[in-house]
């Protein structure tokens, strides 16, 4: 059982630490069964269809990009696609993970801009460098730090984006607090994440392995606008991104959705 917002950091830690322990490891890039923040893991404990890329990303776009970084990927979304990111942006990745979105974020923003990633695992941010030092990507930097608090000064970005890191979060409140902080006036978010189509029943709530798996930790659709209208936001768009999934018995539908939102 979940008592604490610690427990529920440490048990995401430990699942997406082994996951870039994992992708490190990688010399090809083969199918891994279950899709994308999916609650289930094969024999090498990875539980991310690296084929639910081609529903993903332009497959154009993925070029160059480390293996191990896609492999490391946990996304429901790609929220470089819907930003769209202008030359000279300054970028915030929440959750950064093996680095896949800033690298994207980067060729968008080009030299003039800058792309910020910030992650509470460690695994995770040695694997993202060791990308960025790869491609030679001098524009990207990742920083250890909570997406409740995180590590930069306020007004800072231009951009925040979030790619199925959102729903893993006990205190969704402080999320939207700090996104609205370092925000620039006039930047805007753009999240992927997983929202429940139902209330989600507590015992599922005390799931640690729900909860890192992008499931228990979903919320409806009206207390996903609370947070963001309480910290400031307006210009509220959220929509579905594909279909429903079914889930267990008592456990509500979740579904993919992009989040957009403005600082005025």
């Amino acid at each position: 059982m979940l008592d604490n917002q610690g427990d529920i950091k440490e048990h995401v830690r430990q699942r997406y630490g082994e996951r870039a322990r994992q992708a490190s490891q990688l010399t090809v890039l083969t199918p891994i069964q279950a899709a994308c923040c999916a609650d289930g893991t094969t024999e090498t404990g990875m539980d991310k269809s690296i084929g639910a890329f081609s529903n993903l990303y332009i497959q154009g776009d993925l070029e160059g990009i480390p293996l191990e970084a896609i492999a490391a990927s946990a996304g429901c979304g790609n929220p470089t696609a819907l930003a769209g990111l202008n030359p000279g942006e300054r970028v915030l990745d929440l959750g950064s993970g093996g680095g896949i979105d800033c690298f994207l974020a980067a060729r968008q923003v080009g030299p003039t801009g800058h792309v910020i990633g910030v992650d509470m695992t460690s695994d995770m941010l040695s694997l993202a460098r060791k990308n960025a030092e790869r491609l030679g990507i001098s524009n990207v930097e990742f920083l250890e730090g909570y997406i409740e608090d995180i590590p930069l000064p306020d007004n800072t970005v231009d951009v925040v984006i979030s790619n199925c890191v959102v729903c893993l979060s006990p205190d969704k409140d402080a999320v939207a607090r700090e996104a609205f902080r370092v925000l620039n006036r006039g930047g805007r978010i753009h999240i992927s994440d997983i929202m429940a189509l139902g209330p989600m029943p507590q015992e599922f709530r005390d799931n640690p392995h729900k909860w890192a798996s992008c499931v228990s930790g979903a919320e409806e659709q009206e207390e996903y606008l609370s947070h963001l209208q309480l910290a400031g936001f307006v210009d509220i768009d959220i929509r579905h991104d594909g279909a429903p999934r079914p889930q267990e018995d008592g456990m509500p539908e979740v579904v993919s959705v992009k989040v957009v939102a403005y600082k005025r």
